[in-house]
């Protein structure tokens, strides 16, 4: 029998979906390395997710979109690895579900088969509503992402709020009925976020769509104020890791060259 057989606590898609349901506002944040979503899990969260963002937070690029298929499937290994507790999510790259259903499906399937994730994220609304019901008519839970959307910044013109309240409801409905057990709003005003939020019946999860969502996510660097240089104004920062880590960096620094470490307590006799 497998040791890792699921434990009873376990967040599942139908609890996932049920929190709605049931008036419970759902935590999630990004992970991209086995330490932290370790870390994040035993915090609680209720989700994490592998986000393509790992592009810029972990390479360095400026956009999401050179991340690879591959790079996503290594980083969501690492992730699903360490929790046992949360819904673990993994973004589908751009552009592996731009290509047709079945390229999607061959992505998605890679996925679940490679890293143990539970579910995949796609960007788009009407006009991947094929893409959403074909991964599902394959057993592959599917989020969706409606809103500001990154792997479409150079045709959106920058990272903007998305005004346009009958394309994001309809964005909405249409991934639903889709089957789309869930979604990810972005950079979406409040009024309209918590408009569409009331008319779904599966989750929202917002990132600077304000308090009427079913959920929030923030990348989790953002949240432990380890981002450098500027930060979006929906973040709230909840540590100061980037100062106390340098802090901390620096004395090492410091006790090296001036032979204060090692000491003799951190030595074999």
């Amino acid at each position: 029998m497998s040791s890792h057989k699921p434990a009873s606590d376990r967040i599942t898609v139908p609890k996932f979906v049920a929190m709605k349901r049931d008036g419970k506002k759902i935590s999630m944040l990004t992970a991209y390395d086995h330490t932290m979503a370790q870390l994040l899990d035993e915090a609680g969260v209720d989700s994490i997710l592998v986000g393509d963002s790992l592009s810029m937070v972990v390479q360095g690029h400026d956009t999401t979109l050179p991340v690879t298929l591959d790079e996503m499937i290594y980083h969501a290994k690492m992730v699903a690895r360490a929790v046992h507790r949360a819904l673990v999510i993994v973004d589908l790259p751009f552009p592996s579900f731009h290509l047709g259903v079945y390229s999607a499906i061959e992505s998605a399937g890679r996925i679940l088969k490679e890293t143990g994730a539970q579910a995949v994220k796609l960007e788009g609304g009407v006009e991947q509503a094929e893409v959403i019901a074909g991964l599902v008519s394959a057993g592959i839970p599917v989020m969706a992402h409606v809103g500001l959307r990154p792997q479409l910044v150079m045709q959106m013109g920058g990272y903007k709020v998305q005004r346009d309240e009958e394309q994001l409801l309809a964005d909405a409905l249409a991934a639903q009925n889709a089957g789309a057990f869930g979604m990810v709003l972005e950079c979406v005003p409040r009024s309209a976020a918590a408009k569409i939020s009331a008319e779904l019946t599966i989750p929202t999860i917002g990132i600077g769509a304000g308090a009427g969502c079913d959920g929030q996510v923030l990348v989790v660097n953002d949240m432990l104020g380890l981002t450098g240089g500027y930060v979006p104004k929906f973040v709230k920062a909840y540590a100061d890791l980037r100062g106390q880590i340098t802090t901390a960096a620096r004395q090492y620094c410091e006790e090296v060259r001036g032979g204060a470490f090692p000491a003799d307590e951190h030595s074999f006799k």
